[in-house]
């Protein structure tokens, strides 16, 4: 039987104690979640038997939230894609004069603070009639998420092999043909992580949804996490139930896009 060298065996069992640390505020809430209401801090280590009265009343006062926070984020991905992947397709493909000064730019937007970008939306949105909108809020998140979009795709598809667009040139196949036809298709995985991130972007944004927002009407999940803050609530199973609401969406299309993240991260630099 082989023995497992001992520097292996202590980065493993550190790697455990780190990742437990990591993860017990996960537990802490999960467990807070399933406990009778007003047992929280004394509940035990596992909530034997689960009570979900929380999840019930983290639903009902929370469930429009949650729809929103749903809503914006989907859209936000089907905008932010629509506008990243011709962008990404242009940069990579079209002879275009100071590529580098384009991407560049493109960064450069991500390092504006997001307070500045809030304030000058909230006075346009006042005009355009725009608050308190899921428009809105997708137009908003968009701006966060389409940055880091174009620069993922415009890193996977400048690797593209100029055979394939050729071959597709010699078939009959216009720009617009070979884009939709090929170029969308072979940067699937790539497409998959600008998604993801975007998507994630747009959940977890609260300075949007807290400046370009003043009712209830369009709220998304994050505000309604931000309500239990400070407030004097003898419900915080309702409320640990809320943030696991609120943070299942996000976790769950990380376990099931993992694949596709891994590769779309990776293939641009393998070609």
């Amino acid at each position: 039987m082989k023995r497992v060298p001992r520097r292996g065996l202590l980065s493993t069992l550190i790697g455990i104690v780190l990742l437990a640390l990591m993860l017990f505020p996960v537990y802490w809430v999960v467990n807070a979640s399933l406990q009778p209401n007003g047992n929280t801090l004394r509940g035990g280590w596992f909530p034997l038997p689960p009570d979900f009265s929380g999840y019930v009343v983290a639903l009902r006062a929370q469930g429009r939230a949650l729809l929103t926070s749903i809503i914006v984020s989907l859209g936000s991905v089907v905008l932010s894609l629509g506008l990243a992947a011709p962008a990404a397709h242009a940069l990579a493909r079209f002879s275009l004069p100071r590529t580098d000064l384009m991407l560049l730019g493109v960064l450069i937007t991500k390092m504006v603070p997001g307070i500045v970008v809030a304030n000058a939306l909230y006075s346009a949105y006042t005009d355009l009639g725009l608050l308190n909108s899921h428009l809105g809020l997708i137009l908003a998140d968009s701006t966060a998420g389409t940055p880091l979009a174009i620069v993922i795709l415009y890193s996977f598809m400048r690797t593209i092999p100029e055979e394939i667009i050729d071959a597709a040139r010699v078939d009959g196949a216009g720009p617009l043909r070979v884009f939709r036809s090929v170029v969308l298709p072979v940067s699937v995985n790539a497409l998959i992580t600008a998604a993801v991130f975007t998507f994630l972007f747009a959940w977890s944004d609260f300075l949007f949804a807290l400046t370009l927002t003043t009712t209830q009407t369009v709220q998304p999940i994050t505000l309604g996490v931000y309500q239990y803050l400070g407030a004097h609530t003898d419900q915080w199973n309702a409320a640990m139930a809320t943030a696991v609401l609120a943070s299942a969406p996000a976790a769950l299309l990380l376990v099931v896009a993992q694949r596709h993240i891994a590769a779309g991260a990776t293939e641009g630099a393998m070609r």
